[in-house]
């Protein structure tokens, strides 16, 4: 009797959600799988686009990943997971995006079934974990070095790796120019780290042949003042002078104030302010230097001064073209004008001011350096040329990877199926259930080959049967085929140049692993109620300040007392 008297303990506020157990593993596993449909037919040569239309009324068009993920704006905690390796793989590789979210979602597919049966997800844990750590090795053991070649070897293959990564994109078509155009980039900044030092400069008219690369640095002419037309727009192995400096004319505050005992002073004060920007100026030109760049505001008066002694200034830089031109052409940023020494300035053979359709470009070229590439991106829409950027940044990542692990391994799902292939024949050494899960695991990694055909129209079970027959041969000559995109049927990936460096096969299939193991792992989920309500307090209140300050404007620049 006593027992059933015993109070109530309250753990948790009211209102919290709890959900644990085997069904809320199931339904976490289900959120994963609904992420990976949205991305599954970008895959691949053949692969279609997705238009995002976010709240602000931005469009972007993209079958990149990664991008997709971000812009999703995924609110399921279990599945903001798959967004996270999305962006890892990113950022560490630059490529297979799509790849790593595909990997992981399979994983947990395979898993669910098992799940649903009673089985721990422990075992199955270490099961995937054994099963990546075997695949890893296979995948090093198949990789091709391209080490010790001579460098127009090596600029082919690279060229190979960026066509395959390209291939996939919006600009697929005009790959092999964009690849030669990647290769060519990323050389040219040699053992560089940096990946700002390749700059990517977009221009609206022509088409995508009319892009073209500078080997220096190009950037679109800032906004200039009269007297500009009267400068110099082309220079032979000039100077440049950098400056962190504001050549024009400071107002007064409002609020300043100047004391006079003596009415014939006040010219000697206006004349002192006019003296002290013609000093800057003076110093600027005893410099020697030809070119003047600054990241702050040079006025129309400091423009006309430098152009009546043939000089090129520009003001209003931006940090980042600032320090690329620094890095190219071995000069460096100053703060002042005061003791500007020769060793400070930059030089560039050949700099010019060029029209690139309807813009006016800034191009030093010819740097001693030559640290620094710019790619000036030609298009239609804008949403194109940013989709087009966004390839341009996996292929360069693409090739500088292959660059530094210089092993490449067969694409088109040649490589997932040679796994695959591998695991199948390891789980009939294994006695247990752990056969039973690397099996389920080396299915899973068939996802690749599988989309390749579905988003090309091909029959996947097909493809899939001679791709497994080829890749069961005892002698080993059909670890290189993959799927051919061209024909529908089977083909030696490497004979066909589609390749991909080893390292983004390795980081995939480990953060997959990883993720999948993660969210297999979780038996409780706790929604705290607080956290959403201040979440939405927080929209309030912020859209409530945006509607009291909107009203109020102050006084801005343009509207300065006289």
């Amino acid at each position: 009797m006593s027992s059933m008297l015993q109070p109530q303990i309250i753990l948790l506020k009211e209102g919290t959600d709890t959900s644990q157990g085997k069904s809320q593993l199931i339904s976490n596993i289900n959120a994963c799988m609904a992420i990976v449909d949205a991305v599954r037919t970008t895959l691949g040569p053949r692969g279609m686009d997705k238009l995002i239309h976010d709240d602000k009324g931005t469009t972007t068009i993209s079958n990149d990943g990664a991008t997709i993920m971000k812009l999703l704006d995924i609110v399921h905690p279990a599945a903001k997971i798959l967004v996270d390796i999305a962006k890892s793989q990113d950022s560490e590789v630059g490529d297979g995006t799509t790849t790593v979210v595909l990997f992981a979602g399979e994983f947990l597919k395979e898993a669910k079934p098992f799940i649903e049966d009673g089985v721990h997800p422990q075992n199955l844990i270490r099961s995937f974990r054994t099963a990546a750590y075997l695949a890893i090795n296979k995948v090093k053991e198949l990789a091709v070095s391209i080490e010790g070649k001579s460098i127009e070897e090596k600029k082919g293959l690279l060229e190979k790796c960026a066509a395959t990564t390209l291939s996939s994109k919006l600009i697929g078509g005009e790959k092999d120019f964009f690849a030669k155009m990647v290769v060519e980039a990323v050389i040219s900044i040699g053992q560089e780290d940096r990946l700002n030092m390749i700059g990517i400069k977009k221009v609206q008219g022509g088409n995508m042949r009319d892009s073209f690369l500078v080997k220096g640095v190009a950037f679109k002419k800032t906004f200039s003042y009269a007297g500009f037309e009267q400068q110099p727009k082309k220079f032979l192995n000039a100077k440049i002078l950098l400056l962190n400096v504001e050549l024009e004319l400071k107002s007064e505050k409002e609020n300043a104030e100047v004391r006079l005992s003596d009415p014939t002073k006040y010219q000697s004060i206006v004349d002192a302010e006019w003296n002290i920007i013609y000093d800057k100026l003076d110093k600027c030109v005893k410099s020697g230097a030809k070119i003047v760049l600054s990241r702050l505001a040079i006025g129309d008066l400091a423009t006309q001064y430098f152009a009546d002694r043939d000089i090129f200034c520009a003001g209003r830089v931006t940090e980042e073209d600032l320090q690329r031109v620094a890095a190219a052409t071995g000069g460096s940023v100053q703060t002042s004008v005061n003791n500007i020494v020769p060793e400070v300035l930059g030089t560039c053979e050949l700099f010019e001011e060029r029209q690139v359709g309807n813009e006016r470009f800034n191009i030093f070229s010819g740097c001693p350096s030559g640290l620094t590439t710019t790619i000036v991106l030609r298009g239609g829409a804008d949403q194109f040329i940013d989709e087009a950027e966004r390839s341009l940044h996996d292929a360069i990542m693409i090739v500088r990877r292959a660059m530094k692990n210089s092993t490449i391994v067969a694409g088109g799902g040649a490589i997932d199926m040679e796994i695959s292939r591998y695991l199948r024949q390891h789980a009939r050494t294994i006695a247990g259930k752990s056969q039973l899960f690397i099996n389920s695991y080396a299915k899973a990694l068939e996802v690749i080959p599988r989309q390749l055909c579905e988003n090309a129209g091909f029959d996947a079970t097909d493809v899939l049967n001679k791709l497994r027959q080829k890749h069961a041969l005892p002698s080993g000559e059909g670890a290189p085929y993959g799927v051919d995109i061209n024909t529908g049927g089977i083909a030696d990936s490497f004979a066909n140049f589609v390749w991909e460096p080893a390292v983004v096969k390795i980081n995939a299939i480990n953060a997959a692993t990883e993720a999948a193991c993660l969210i297999l792992s979780v038996d409780e989920t706790v929604k705290n109620p607080k956290s959403e309500s201040a979440q939405g307090e927080g929209a309030a209140n912020a859209m409530a300040g945006r509607g009291r300050g909107g009203g109020f404007r102050g006084r801005g620049r343009g509207m300065r007392r006289r």
